[in-house]
């Protein structure tokens, strides 16, 4: 009997006379055709044998296990070894190509080769640049650091410069310098870490003081105009703003010399009085003149009026008021004291006993109540009150008056 496989086998009751071979169906061999042929395996299910399918170019052998897993080669996986590992890519008749991605990520493409993931603050195909905001120092080896860089002052992206050790920021903002952008450009002042402009209200020249205002402070730098003041606001002693309000202009205090000489005279005076004048600008009015040459009965006394500005007159007022203040706290103590001394002396004894050799004698220790009830002082039915405020003591052998 030949015996052949009724599933591997053509025919089951046909088999070479002299060997016994039974014909084999493709995929099957063995004498009676029960075991499947290299490149083929046998399915679970139905026992049936199926091709491998392993890839020529990914797998080692034809040959694959029981479960139809084929023999890769290095960089290649998956069933049938069609497909790149994990850190290779573009599969070709060879085998798969290492990921170039500069030791900063173990994936790449399986068809491109660009690099996923990168580590350490790293980006690009192959992971060869750094992140915005980060820059690779000197040594390859070393990874990406972040910019010392604030995104306020600056862009924030920063880069070594061929022969320097440190990097420097690409681009500051306006108002900010430096390599790394951390401090007040001219023009500028910190407040609270921020650099702002300065406010000079346009009274400092760039040009004769760079820095235009102090970096720490603000305080404005070579006030020209003849202004003053923290922002060149004010004006300097000896001037005072226009009636524009924009430049300061010298006060016009007293008038300067004249050719001509004037004559004032008083009532009843017998000889001229000539001095010299200033010129006098045409703009002043009469009522300005009489104002600055004021005329008196007196022959050798002149008057001018001196300006008094605003902060000395608030502080005259300031003091007057002060010292009216003192002088009420010092009547209001004075009344208190006094009150508080009558008080001690109304609450202090009001009798006062005099012994004597032959009377006993009692006086009042306050004279505003001359009239006092001194009835029961001594308890003796002799005394007697006589209507002159004297009290009379009688006793079997003396009488005492009080």
């Amino acid at each position: 009997l030949c015996n052949c496989s009724a599933v591997g086998s053509a025919s089951a009751a046909e088999c070479n006379g002299t060997t016994g071979q039974c014909p084999c169906l493709d995929g099957y061999a063995g004498l009676r055709c029960e075991s499947c042929a290299e490149g083929f395996y046998p399915e679970r299910r139905s026992q049936r044998c199926r091709p491998c399918g392993c890839s020529p170019a990914g797998s080692s052998s034809a040959q694959c296990d029981d479960s139809g897993k084929c023999q890769c080669k290095v960089g290649v996986t998956d069933l049938k070894c069609d497909r790149c590992s994990d850190g290779y890519y573009r599969f070709n008749e060879t085998t798969c190509e290492p990921c170039q991605c500069n030791n900063h990520s173990k994936t790449c493409d399986s068809l491109t080769g660009t690099c996923l993931h990168c580590q350490e603050n790293t980006e690009g195909n192959h992971c060869e640049l750094c992140k915005e905001g980060f820059y690779r120092s000197t040594h390859p080896a070393h990874a990406c650091h972040r910019c010392p860089c604030s995104t306020v002052a600056s862009t924030g992206t920063c880069r070594i410069q061929p022969g320097e050790a440190a990097p420097r920021c690409d681009k500051c903002k306006t108002g900010y310098t430096g390599p790394n952008c951390n401090r007040c450009d001219n023009g500028y002042y910190n407040s609270d870490s921020i650099c702002v402009r300065c406010k000079c209200n346009g009274n400092v020249d760039p040009a004769r003081s760079p820095s235009v205002c102090k970096p720490e402070s603000g305080e404005c730098v070579g006030c020209l105009y003849h202004t003053a003041g923290f922002h060149c606001e004010e004006c300097e002693d000896g001037y005072v703003r226009d009636p524009e309000g924009t430049n300061c202009t010298k006060k016009e205090d007293t008038l300067g010399p004249e050719t001509g000489e004037f004559t004032t005279s008083a009532p009843n005076a017998s000889k001229a009085t000539s001095f010299s004048t200033a010129v006098i600008n045409s703009t002043l009015s009469p009522t300005t003149i009489q104002t600055i040459f004021p005329i008196s009965s007196s022959d050798n006394s002149t008057s001018a009026f001196a300006d008094v500005s605003w902060t000395q007159f608030n502080i005259i007022i300031l003091t007057v008021i002060i010292i009216v203040v003192v002088l009420l706290m010092g009547f209001v103590g004075a009344v208190y004291m006094y009150r508080e001394y009558q008080n001690r002396k109304l609450n202090a004894p009001f009798w006062t006993i005099e012994l004597k050799e032959d009377n006993i004698s009692f006086s009042s220790y306050h004279d505003s109540i001359p009239n006092a009830d001194v009835s029961g002082l001594l308890e003796d039915d002799g005394n007697e009150v006589t209507p002159n405020g004297q009290l009379t003591l009688t006793t079997p052998m003396h009488n005492y008056k009080a």
